[in-house]
């Protein structure tokens, strides 16, 4: 199954999204329920949910560390 999940999970208390992925508390909670579509749509979305985050996480995520691959490449 498809996930956005880095293993850094925390909250932005300012936004809401996850510090790691940038899912809602609702939608990581309800990620086992959706559909494929709705798991990719929102996936779609989190990279920009991730820059309004003003506190980054400290260390490269998962995410950070495949984008930095793909563009070297």
């Amino acid at each position: 199954m498809l996930s956005p999940c880095v293993l850094l999970c925390a909250i932005d208390d300012t936004t809401g999204f996850c510090f790691g992925c940038g899912r809602t508390r609702d939608e990581i909670a309800g990620w086992m329920a959706f559909s494929d579509a709705e798991r990719q749509s929102l996936m779609d979305t989190l990279p920009a949910r991730l820059e309004t985050i003003e506190h980054k996480p400290r260390r490269e995520t998962k995410r950070q560390r495949l984008a930095r691959e793909r563009a070297l490449q």
